[in-house]
């Protein structure tokens, strides 16, 4: 699902035939696709000005084929047909127009796009003599070209007067939107909060889907349960687990509900893509999410003895990019250092693995380790009940603490603690859970159990 704004891609792979129709599929760059469509779709004698309007309006329709995966969501292999009852005319191997070619290479990293959305406009158009359409009228634009009318002019005119063409856009590969790994309980970042923002569009169309609130980026209670009951609702597992084929349905169907194939689009906002969180940890990188990465590996570091144990300092040096690249080798991943969504994915398997072997009683006399589950509200079961203990012994001693009832439900009275907690240790006071805080929170509640208590404001330096 888009998850950035729209770049040109470098290439884009056609099926040269109607979608199901047992036909190949050819990969050719963009530039080159939109020289042949245009060479095969209107004629070069043509002024140039309707040239150009005619070419913005194919750029921007391919795009939109891309940037929505119309196809791909669809469990296609190819971006596009070449089929005029679904797509645009590509002949494979035909002759370019000289004046083509040169206006295609003149506005090919161009596209149309209407009031404040981000992605390519659905440019819907059709020939306009043997075809009548509610877009673009091809032969329409010859009139309008020799009126003097400029191609955003015979664009406006055709789509609205709010339509812009966005020039200079940056070309580059187009990876396929899913993540690689299956989003689940536990799993954080951009790719999670996409899916939370469209799987909160989608319940305004489907309400038996439950909203979720915040939108954090946390895959929690919350999150699952709405995949579930998205899943349920469109016939595929209700397992909760974000593989390819829930993660492009939802993307079908966000596309669906916003009408983004077509020319009454509601419009993707730049508040409809997220960008908060970095899209890999690696050396220099400074952050709660470096904390986080420590503590999981310095925890596997006491059972894997081929990966070194680290401090968790929030800061991302030799030391951790050396524990990182241990784990790569003990787990068969590619050694860089670089902790992207494969590595994150498999550090966090083999943290929850060992946690959830470990006996009860291995626990004695010291701090829990973190659960393996962000817990944020709405969350139920042992770990929050075992957190909300950790609170209320904290709660005993630090005045701005309130004592609450342990209920094993994350509600307003858990959070409250959470985030007082989690101001009094200078962590970011989102009221969620995940490895740092839990840490914290269970590192303090076994020191003032074992008579450890410390003065107000002396806390760990590593959790400020």
């Amino acid at each position: 699902m888009p998850s950035a704004v729209p770049v040109i891609p470098s290439v884009i792979t056609v099926h040269l035939g109607p979608p199901d129709a047992d036909a190949p599929n050819i990969t050719v760059p963009f530039s080159d696709y939109i020289k042949n469509v245009a060479s095969s779709e209107i004629y070069p004698t043509w002024p140039e000005n309707a040239i150009r309007a005619n070419m913005y309006a194919q750029l921007s329709f391919a795009m939109n084929r891309i940037y929505t995966e119309y196809y791909r969501s669809r469990g296609y292999d190819f971006d596009i047909t070449n089929s005029t009852a679904y797509d645009q005319y590509f002949v494979n191997g035909r002759n370019i127009f000289d004046n083509i070619d040169r206006i295609a290479d003149e506005i090919f990293n161009s596209y149309v796009a209407r009031g404040d959305a981000i992605e390519p406009y659905f440019t819907q158009y059709c020939n306009g003599t043997t075809v009548t359409c509610e877009g673009l009228s091809q032969w329409g634009t010859v009139p309008l070209a020799e009126q003097g009318k400029l191609p955003y002019q015979i664009l406006q005119y055709y789509y609205g007067d709010d339509v812009r063409v966005v020039s200079g856009v940056p070309v580059e590969d187009i990876p396929e939107s899913y993540p690689g790994v299956p989003l689940r309980s536990g799993s954080i970042g951009n790719d999670v909060k996409n899916l939370q923002l469209r799987l909160n569009r989608i319940s305004r169309n489907y309400p038996a889907i439950p909203k979720i609130y915040p939108v954090d980026g946390i895959f929690a209670v919350e999150t699952e349960d709405a995949v579930k009951a998205f899943q349920r609702i469109f016939n595929l597992t209700p397992d909760g687990v974000v593989g390819p084929g829930t993660w492009y349905s939802v993307q079908r169907i966000f596309n669906a509900v916003k009408r983004l194939n077509e020319l009454n689009s509601e419009g993707l906002r730049i508040t409809d893509i997220s960008t908060a969180f970095p899209e890999t940890l690696q050396e220099g990188d400074r952050s709660l999410a470096v904390q986080s990465l420590q503590y999981l590996l310095a925890y596997i570091a006491q059972f894997v003895n081929s990966v070194p144990p680290i401090p968790i300092t929030g800061y991302f040096g030799e030391q951790t990019t050396n524990a990182v690249k241990a784990f790569q080798r003990t787990y068969g991943l590619t050694q860089d250092g670089i902790v992207g969504a494969y590595t994150w994915d498999a550090i966090y398997d083999v943290y929850r693995g060992i946690v959830t072997s470990q006996p009860p009683s291995s626990f004695l006399n010291t701090p829990v380790p973190f659960p393996g589950t962000f817990l944020v509200r709405g969350a139920e079961g042992e770990d929050v009940r075992l957190l909300q203990e950790y609170l209320n012994t904290i709660a005993g001693v630090w005045k701005e603490l309130t004592p609450f009832n342990v209920t094993g439900y994350f509600g307003n009275a858990t959070y409250n603690a959470v985030v007082a907690f989690q101001e009094l240790y200078g962590i970011e006071p989102n009221g969620v859970v995940g490895p740092i805080t839990w840490a914290a929170i269970a590192s303090e509640a076994n020191d003032i159990t074992e008579g450890n208590l410390r003065s107000p404001g002396q806390f760990p330096a590593n959790f400020e």
